[in-house]
C-alpha cells in the first residue's frame, strides 16, 4: 500500500508547477501524484514553423497499488497530449507524448497538460490532478517542409537519406544557415542554399541514415545554426526504425533441465530478406556446446542444430553465441542456457 506519508499528502497538498532546474531540490514538497513524474514543465524552446514538434514525459508508479491515469487534458488547441497506456502496476511506466500544433500556431504558445491520477486501496482512495506548463515560440519565418526527418523501417545496412525544404521569409536579407550539427554518430546532415531573393531565402536539408546505423528505435535531433543571434538554433526531429535484416529464431534457446553428462540437441534458425552465408559460429565455452558443421552455402535460410553435453556440477549454463555473416560487419548473438540439477 502507499506509505502513510504519501497518503497524508494527498489529502492536503496542491498543485505544484515546478521547473526542471528545480525539481530535484523541490521533490520533497511534492505531492503522491507529482512525484511520479519525470518532469513538471516543459519548454520546447524556438522552433520552426511546420516543425514536427513532440516530447514525451515519463510517468513512473512508485507505489504497491495499481495507479490509473484517468485523464489527459490540455488547455490550448495548439498541444495535444495522450499516454501509451492508463493503468500503471509497481514500477510500470506510462509514457505522454505531448504535440505542440506549429502549422496553425505561431510565436509564443503556452498551455497546459493536466494529467489526472487515480488509485483505490484498502486504506482508501485518492484522486489527483497534475498540471503541467508547456511553452513554445513558433517562429513565423522559418517554415520547414516536410515538419520531420522520417526514415519510417529501413533494413540493417540499407541506409537511407531524406531531405527537408527550408525556407525564410521575411525578414534579414543577409539570413543564412550556417551550419548543421548531429550529435548521433548513425546520421550525417548537410545544408545547401537552393535560392535567395529580397523577400525570400531557400535551403535543403539532407539527413541520411548510415548503413552502419543499429537496429532499434532511432529519434534524434539535428540542429540548424543560423546567424540569428536573437534564435541561432532551429530544431529537426529525426525518426528512424531500423529492423533486422537476418532474425534468429529463437534469439534465446532454452535446454531445459538435465542431469549431469546428458546430452541434448536444438535447433536455431537463421532467415534472412536476402541469400546470405556464414562465415563463422563461436562461443567461449567449447567444452559443453557442440555446433554441427556450418554449410558455407548461401541461401536465405540456414538451419543449425547445437548440442549440449551438461557438467557434471549441477547449476545455472548459459552461453552467449556469436554469428558472423559473409560482408556484413555487425554480427549476431544468441544465448543458450541449460538449468543441470543433481543425480545420474
Amino acid at each position: 500500500m502507499l506509505r502513510r506519508a504519501f497518503l497524508l499528502a494527498a489529502v492536503a497538498s496542491v498543485w505544484l508547477t515546478t521547473s526542471p532546474a528545480t525539481f530535484a531540490q523541490q521533490s520533497s514538497n511534492l505531492n503522491w501524484a507529482e512525484k511520479m513524474f519525470s518532469e513538471l514543465e516543459h519548454d520546447f524552446g524556438t522552433v520552426a514553423r511546420g516543425a514536427d514538434v513532440r516530447h514525451l514525459i515519463t510517468v513512473t508508479n512508485l507505489y504497491e497499488e495499481d495507479v490509473a491515469i484517468a485523464d489527459v487534458k490540455t488547455t490550448c488547441g495548439c498541444t495535444a497530449a495522450k499516454p501509451d497506456r492508463t493503468l500503471l502496476k509497481t514500477h510500470e511506466k506510462a509514457y505522454i507524448e505531448v504535440k505542440m500544433d506549429t502549422v496553425k500556431f505561431m510565436r509564443q504558445k503556452d498551455s497546459n497538460v493536466d494529467v489526472t491520477l487515480t488509485f483505490h486501496g484498502a486504506k482508501g482512495s485518492a484522486r489527483k490532478t497534475v498540471r503541467i506548463p508547456i511553452h513554445a515560440y513558433i517562429r513565423p519565418d522559418v517554415v520547414l517542409t516536410p515538419g520531420n526527418v522520417d526514415f519510417g523501417s529501413v533494413e540493417y545496412g540499407a541506409g537511407a537519406e531524406r531531405k527537408v525544404e527550408i525556407a525564410y521569409a521575411p525578414g534579414r536579407q543577409d539570413w543564412a544557415i550556417r551550419d548543421v550539427r548531429v550529435s548521433n554518430d548513425s546520421l550525417e546532415a548537410s545544408v545547401e542554399e537552393t535560392g535567395r531573393s529580397s523577400s525570400r531565402v531557400h535551403y535543403v536539408l539532407s539527413v541520411r541514415l548510415k548503413e552502419s546505423a543499429r537496429m532499434g528505435t532511432l529519434q534524434e535531433q539535428v540542429t540548424l545554426i543560423t546567424n540569428d543571434s536573437n534564435a541561432e538554433e532551429v530544431p529537426v526531429l529525426v525518426f528512424a526504425q531500423v529492423e533486422p535484416d537476418i532474425v534468429i529464431t529463437p534469439a534465446s534457446l532454452p535446454f531445459g533441465t538435465l542431469k549431469p553428462g546428458q546430452t541434448a540437441t536444438r535447433t536455431l534458425i537463421l532467415r534472412g530478406k536476402r541469400e546470405f552465408s556464414i562465415e563463422n559460429i563461436e562461443s567461449k565455452n567449447t567444452d559443453l556446446f557442440e555446433v554441427a558443421e556450418v554449410s558455407e552455402q548461401t541461401s536465405r535460410q540456414h538451419i543449425i542444430p547445437l548440442r549440449i553435453k551438461a557438467p557434471a556440477e549441477p547449476g545455472e549454463v548459459k552461453e552467449t553465441f556469436t554469428i558472423t555473416i559473409a560482408g556484413r560487419d555487425e554480427p549476431l548473438t544468441c544465448t543458450a542456457s541449460a538449468t543441470v540439477v543433481g543425480g545420474t
